[in-house]
C-alpha cells in the first residue's frame, strides 16, 4: 500500500499538516505553455516600423492576451512604451487595470449599463456601440470615457456611418467624454480585388463621417481603424492607433500574402510530456472510433495534451503533426480530451518523459500555429485563444 502524507489518518480524526506548496505539481510535468516575452518586444518594434510616425499601437489583449496571459503581456508591453490596450469585456478590463495602473484600456464589447460604476471606478474607456446605448450609459450618472464605434460595412457593432445625427448624439451625453472614434475593417486580410475595393470604401466612409464631425466643431479624439492585417496591407493610413492583435503575438491568422510582412517571432509554444511509447501490430487501431488502423507495425507515442487543454480535436487525420526530439511526426487517431497519439516509428529514440512540441520549435524544426490551424480548419486566433487555463504559463 502507498502511503500519502496528506491522506487522513486511519482513525479518520486528524490530518498530517503539510505545506501545500511542497506538493504542488511542477509546471512542466505534464503539459504547459511557454511565453517568450523578448519575442513580444521584438514584435512591438517590428509592427511600429510599419506604421506612420504619429500612429502608435493599441495592444489587443482580450481573451487573456490570446492565451498568452494578459497580466504578464501587458506589463511587458507597458515597459516597451505601449500605453493603450483593448479588451473585450468589463471583467477583462478590470483585471488588466490591476496590472497596468495607468494608460488607456478600451472595452471593445458590450458592458451592461448597470455596471457603469465599475467602468468609471476602474477608469476604463467604453466603446459606444450606438446612440441608444450611449444614452443608457449617460443616464446612469457615472462619468465615463467613450470611443464611438462607426459601422462602415462590418455590420457587427457601431452607428451607421451615414447617420450623422446619431453619431452627434453621443457628444451630447454630458456624462460621457468622447476620447476616440473607431471602425473595424471586414476584409483587410484579403488580396481579392473586390475585398480591397470594399475596404477602401470602408475607409472612405469613416473619413467622411469624421470630417463631418470636425466641421461641426467636435473633438474626435484618437482615431483607429486598422487591426493587424490593416497594418500590413494598409500601412500608410494616418490614424492615431492601430489595434494590433494576432500579429503582436508573432503569428498570422492564416497563410496569405500581405503588402508588407514584418519580422515577427512567435511568442507562444505548447509543449507536453510523452507518457508512453508502444508498438502496435498490423490491423490494430488507435483512439476513439478506430479512426486510425495500422497497415504495418507502428510505434506510437501518447502525449499528455488534448482538446481539454485547447489542442483541437480536428488536428488528427488532416495532416496534423507535432515535434519530438527535433523531428516532425504525424498525429494519428482522434485527439482525446487529455491525450494525443503520434506515429514515432521513424524516431526509435523517443521514450516516456520526452518533451513533445505541439506548437513551437524543437531544434531546427517548427510546428507552426498556422499549420495547426490549417489542419484543424480554423485560424490561429482560434487556436491560441482556446488554450486552456489548466495549462501553466511559463515565461522565458
Amino acid at each position: 500500500m502507498i502511503e500519502c502524507e496528506n491522506a487522513p489518518s486511519a482513525d479518520g480524526r486528524s490530518w498530517v499538516d503539510v505545506d501545500p506548496d511542497a506538493n504542488a505539481p511542477s509546471a512542466d510535468g505534464r503539459s504547459w505553455v511557454e511565453i517568450d516575452l523578448d519575442a513580444l518586444s521584438q514584435n512591438v518594434s517590428a509592427l511600429r516600423a510599419c506604421l506612420p510616425r504619429r500612429c502608435d499601437l493599441m495592444a489587443v489583449v482580450k481573451a487573456d492576451a490570446y492565451g498568452h496571459g494578459a497580466e504578464a503581456v501587458a506589463k511587458r508591453l507597458w515597459r516597451e512604451g505601449v500605453g493603450s490596450f483593448a479588451v473585450a469585456t468589463l471583467s477583462e478590463g478590470a483585471l488588466l487595470r490591476e496590472a497596468v495602473p495607468e494608460g488607456e484600456i478600451l472595452v471593445l464589447g458590450y458592458t451592461h449599463p448597470k455596471d457603469a460604476g465599475l467602468l468609471s471606478a476602474r477608469r476604463l474607456t467604453q466603446l459606444a456601440v450606438d446612440g441608444a446605448y450611449a444614452k443608457a450609459l449617460n443616464e446612469t450618472g457615472y462619468k465615463i470615457n467613450a470611443h464611438i464605434a462607426i459601422d462602415t460595412g462590418m455590420h457587427r457593432l457601431g452607428i451607421e456611418s451615414s447617420t450623422a445625427a446619431e453619431i452627434e448624439s453621443v457628444f451630447e451625453c454630458e456624462n460621457l467624454t468622447v476620447t476616440g472614434v473607431a471602425t473595424h475593417l471586414a476584409s483587410s486580410d484579403s488580396s481579392e480585388t473586390d475585398d480591397i475595393e470594399f475596404t477602401n470604401n470602408q475607409i472612405e466612409r469613416f473619413n467622411t463621417a469624421v470630417d463631418a464631425l470636425r466641421r461641426g466643431g467636435r473633438d474626435v479624439g484618437k482615431l483607429h481603424v486598422q487591426a493587424s492585417y490593416g497594418v500590413c496591407n494598409y500601412p500608410g493610413l494616418e490614424y492615431d492607433y492601430a489595434r494590433a492583435g494576432i500579429m503582436l503575438y508573432g503569428v498570422m491568422s492564416h497563410d496569405g500574402k500581405t503588402e508588407i510582412k514584418p519580422a515577427l517571432r512567435p511568442v507562444l509554444s505548447l509543449r507536453a510530456r510523452v507518457a508512453q511509447v508502444r508498438w502496435i501490430s498490423t490491423g490494430d487501431s488507435v483512439s476513439y472510433g478506430r479512426a486510425f488502423k495500422a497497415e504495418k507495425p507502428v510505434r506510437i507515442a501518447t502525449v499528455c495534451a488534448g482538446y481539454a487543454d485547447g489542442f483541437p480535436r480536428q488536428a488528427s487525420g488532416n495532416g496534423g503533426q507535432l515535434l519530438v526530439r527535433g523531428r516532425k511526426v504525424p498525429i494519428i487517431g482522434r485527439v482525446c480530451m487529455d491525450m494525443v497519439m503520434a506515429d514515432v516509428t521513424g524516431a526509435d529514440d523517443v521514450c516516456p518523459g520526452d518533451i513533445a512540441t505541439l506548437i513551437g520549435t524543437d531544434g531546427d524544426e517548427e510546428a507552426r500555429c498556422e499549420d495547426v490551424a490549417l489542419a484543424s480548419g480554423t485560424i490561429t486566433n482560434d487556436i491560441l485563444c482556446r488554450l486552456g487555463s489548466r495549462l501553466p504559463r511559463i515565461y522565458v
